[in-house]
């Protein structure tokens, strides 16, 4: 699904760029993939996948 449609970001480039590079701010994922730089309307949902994505990589890491 895209969740900002300005840029053309779906939930699946930034749940990638989560895991591989696991940013700890929104303004770190920004840097990432362009959501949130234009009318703003994505930054919810964005932030959202984001908190929802590192939550499900900590327990991996605990686990190796």
């Amino acid at each position: 699904m895209y969740v900002c449609l300005c840029n053309a970001v779906s939930d699946k480039a930034i749940r990638a760029a989560v895991r591989l590079h696991q940013p700890q701010t929104f303004q770190q994922l920004k840097r990432l993939v362009p959501v949130g730089t234009q009318c703003g309307k994505c930054v919810c949902v964005a932030r959202r996948i984001m908190e929802d994505e590192l939550q499900h990589i900590a327990p991996l890491e605990n686990i190796a």
